[in-house]
């Protein structure tokens, strides 16, 4: 999807934007799976990244929509939380000079197409630290409705990710809330990055 739709979207309230965090990442932390410094990579207008920097967590949130980034910022300086917010193109996350413990992404990896899914990885994997996660809530073809952003096969997960510096650990059914409605059917893939070289199957085995 083109910057200039999520621009304007975020010019008023999108449908993604549900003034709460998504519960598929509220059951993780529950779970105790996401810890470290966390990524919020397409953040929006910081839900997410906010809940976790709630919950203790050091949180950076990046979106390339300058809007949402600046009401993420206002949130956070309201709600007296410590997250950080920058305008920021998530296939070009190196510039960022830093690295996490996780990343976190809810409905941004769908929006790529497949030259850009790989241009992602790479981006993806100057900024995650081996043995770090990367949870991914994108849509599912399971959801049958009209409209939204392009639908995510398991399989196509496995081809960008699996064996590319990374381990797909595994793929949940889950939901992607939207506001207004029942939400959407998704995916909610959990992504180890093992090696600093693509296809180190070695590495993977040495990180379990």
């Amino acid at each position: 999807m083109p910057a200039e739709y999520f621009a304007l979207a975020y010019e008023g309230r999108p449908p993604w934007d549900i003034g709460r965090p998504q519960g598929a990442f509220r059951c993780l932390v529950e779970a105790g799976q996401i810890h470290g410094s966390v990524l919020d990579v397409g953040c929006g207008t910081g839900e997410n990244a906010l809940y976790l920097a709630a919950e203790g967590l050091a949180v950076t949130g990046v979106d390339a929509a300058e809007l949402a980034v600046h009401k993420a910022t206002t949130k956070a300086r309201r709600r007296r939380l410590g997250a950080r917010f920058a305008v920021h193109d998530a296939l070009h996350l190196e510039s960022l000079g830093s690295t996490f413990d996780t990343v976190v992404d809810s409905g941004l990896f769908h929006t790529f197409d497949d030259g850009e899914r790989l241009r992602f990885r790479a981006s993806l994997a100057a900024v995650l630290r081996p043995g770090g996660h990367y949870f991914m809530l994108c849509f599912s073809e399971r959801e049958t409705g009209e409209g939204g952003p392009r639908r995510v096969t398991q399989r196509e997960i496995y081809e960008v990710f699996d064996g590319n510096g990374f381990v797909v650990q595994r793929i949940d059914p889950a939901l992607l809330e939207t506001r207004g409605d029942g939400g959407r059917q998704a995916w909610l893939a959990v992504i180890r990055r093992v090696s600093g070289e693509p296809g180190d199957a070695a590495g993977a085995a040495r990180e379990g």
